[in-house]
Order: C-alpha cells, then structure tokens, then sequence
C-alpha cells in the first residue's frame, strides 16, 4: 500500500513551508531515514527524512513552492501502483486544520475535520557543515537554478547557511558590487523605481504573531531610569577576573529573572479561560538574525550564575546566526527580554511575545548630568519599558515588578544573595 507524506509541522509556529529542494525524483527508490527534502520554516530551512521504504511516486509540492501544514506532500509506494485513490482521499488545497499537542517528548498531529493517515514526527536534522577546502562552491540545486535564471556568478554570492552554504534566500537578496566610479542610477532622475522582495516564512510568522498580539492584547508601557553605576563598577571587576566576560545583558537577564520570582503576576500568561501564574523562570532573549527576530529561551534562569546565563546566551546567538536552533530552544518562554542598547537606542516600546502578558525593551547606558545628595555629577542612565498585557497585568503590578528590578541592577551583590 501507498503512504502519503504530509507536510509536517517542524516549529509551533509554522503554518505553512516552503520546498526547498527534493534530494529524490518521481520513480527514484526511497529507504526509510534517507533525507527527502529540504523544507524551509518560518525558523530555519531543515533536511526531512523519509520514514518509509519504497519509490517516489508522487510530488505534492514543487521546488519553491509552498504548501500547508499536512498538504500532500509526496506519496512513496511500490513502483506502478495505483495512487490515484490517494490523491482524491484529500485534495491538496483542503488541508485540516491540525492541533500539535506536545506529550513527553513525542509530537502527536490530530487532524479536526478529515482523518489522513498518522502522521510520523519529522526528524530535525539541520543541513551538514560542508567543507570547501577543496575549492567548490556550496550551495542548494535552488540556490544555483535560481543564480543562472537570473544571470548571477554564484561564486559572488555570500552564504549564510551552515558552513557557508548559500540557499535561495542568499540568491534573492543578492545585490551585485559596484565601484564607485562605475555607479549608475537604476532609473533617471525623477523616475519611480523599486524592487519587490519575496515574504521569507520567518517574517510572514513574525508579521502574523506580532499582529495577533498587537491587536488582541491591550498593551500598555511604564518606563524607568536605572542608575547603572553600581552595575558597571561590577561588570567590571567581574571581568577582570580569569576566564570571566559577562555583559550589561546578561546582569538584566539575572536581575529581570530575581524579580519575576517576587511578583509572579508579571510572569503569567493569558489562556483564554484561565490565567496561568508560572512558578517556573524561563526568559526569552531577542536575537536579529537576516530574516527577523529569534527568541531562544534561557531555561530556569532564576538558578543560574551570571557566567552560566552568559555562556548560554552566546552559545544561542550563534546557534541563531549559523541556523542551527531547534523548536526545543525557543519554546517555553515566560517573559521575554529585548535589549537595542548596543545599537545606540536610548528607548523604545516592544510588542508582548504572546502567550507571554510582558516584555522588557532595554535601552543603551546614557551617560548624563544626575543630582545625588543634592550635588549634580556625571551619572550612567539606562531607560528601560516594560510593556504590558492589561488583561493579565494591572499598572501597579508592573510598577512594582520594575521597581524590584531596579533594585537589583543598581545593587548587583543583592543578586547574589
């Protein structure tokens, strides 16, 4: 009998992916554990393994193509057989909407409405590093289709995927260099010009998680000034000890972490029906990365020392940047942290990372005139806005919350207590 493959759901948040490449063609002989195809996410772009044995017999979704969540996307049987039956049992442009319930450490997929064959969880395999040492060019069939339609040297081409591989998203924000002298306009003077760029499925998922938390969660914001004068005399004797670098970041991670164990009603989350208070500390952290915004999650922070949460941080960045994180390392969030401070951002306002009811925008240490003792000195300020969920957090609530916060940052040795 046939199998169907359907498009798996290889993030929380992913609705929908697009194929990347297909490692197999319709008639090619496919072994259970065999990768099948590269699929990109609103996350990362990720090898799929087949688990079935047998013959491609059917492609449901073409290279560059995107399809939902549980769309046919191959079917993999013994080679002649009939799959016409297959492909009427659920026709490819009605998908079921699928609910992911996560037990232990198994996936379960459950359509609502028509009942496909199970779907097996996807193995997450990020593509391997691939040495050049030899001298070749690394890059996805898509990412070379792609650079010969469009006349691009791929050799020119930048890659950002794991050890260098360059992927269709590299090909498409390719802009060729030019000398200086040899600059022309693309357009005359006065001419309307401009280029339209594809919606990469990271930023459609951020476009749409932000919207739904923007415009469903009252937020409201309540700023500080934090004298950080004291923090930056203690980062700095840190440092100076062997083997120890930890940044202003990771003193507001350990702080924001003490706090929220003080005022557990900043650290909860609006369920619908019910408000749930977390006991547990796990802090998500913005990370840029070229398509977004990641938000890997330091697990427990409360119980972790400031080089451990340093160490974590650094290793999660570049994860981030090499494209190596995975669903485990950005789930579970119960507050989440974003700091433009080494950007030269003096403040701003963020949007809640939903299902969170907080999240805590950092500014940059400002070095400014403060009185202290009636006598006005130099002084080291940092602004920082805590923007709210109104339904799950009352104003004084988050007052207190920041007031607490503040507490620790502008006294670092309380954090060690």
């Amino acid at each position: 009998m046939a199998e169907i493959v359907y498009m798996p759901k290889l993030s929380d948040t992913m609705t929908e992916g697009v194929v990347a490449t297909w490692s197999k063609k319709v008639g090619d002989a496919v072994k259970s554990g065999e990768v099948l195809a590269e699929i990109e996410t609103d996350k990362a772009t990720m090898e799929f393994e087949s688990f079935y044995d047998g013959v491609l017999l059917h492609i449901g979704v073409e290279v560059g193509q995107s399809a939902t969540v549980n769309a046919i996307l191959a079917i993999i049987g013994q080679a002649g057989e009939d799959i016409s039956s297959h492909l009427q049992e659920v026709p490819k442009e009605i998908v079921p909407e699928v609910i992911v319930q996560e037990v232990k450490s198994e996936v379960k997929i459950e359509p609502t409405q028509v009942k496909p064959a199970p779907v097996p969880v996807a193995p997450l395999v990020v593509s391997p590093v691939v040495s050049a040492s030899n001298g070749r060019i690394f890059a996805s069939p898509l990412a070379k289709k792609l650079a010969e339609e469009k006349g691009i040297d791929i050799g020119n081409v930048s890659g950002t995927g794991e050890g260098g591989r360059i992927t269709k998203r590299d090909v498409d924000h390719y802009t060729p260099y030019i000398p200086a002298e040899r600059k022309v306009f693309a357009a005359p003077t006065g001419e309307e010009s401009f280029t339209d760029e594809p919606v990469s499925q990271m930023r459609k998922t951020i476009a749409r998680r932000l919207s739904e938390s923007k415009f469903t969660a009252p937020h409201f914001y309540l700023t500080l000034d934090i004298d950080m004068d004291n923090a930056i005399a203690a980062r700095k004797a840190l440092n100076a000890m062997e083997g120890i670098k930890v940044s202003f970041n990771d003193m507001v991670i350990k702080s924001v972490a003490h706090a929220l164990k003080q005022h557990p009603a900043v650290n909860s989350a609006w369920l619908g029906d019910v408000i749930r208070r977390n006991r547990h500390v796990h802090i998500g952290v913005a990370v840029a990365v070229d398509e977004g915004l990641l938000v890997p999650v330091i697990r427990f922070a409360d119980t972790k020392g400031l080089t451990q949460i340093s160490s974590e941080v650094k290793d999660y960045a570049q994860k981030a940047k090499d494209k190596k994180l995975q669903p485990s390392d950005w789930e579970g969030n119960t507050f989440t942290i974003s700091n433009l401070g080494m950007f030269g951002i003096e403040s701003f306002t963020a949007i809640v990372n939903l299902p969170d009811s907080c999240i805590l925008a950092i500014g940059g240490i400002k070095e400014i005139p403060v009185v202290k003792n009636g006598q006005i000195i130099p002084g080291n300020v940092m602004k920082v806005t805590l923007s709210c969920d109104h339904r799950v957090v009352d104003g004084a609530s988050g007052a207190a919350f920041l007031q607490t916060f503040k507490q620790f940052l502008e006294n670092p040795v309380a954090m060690l207590l």
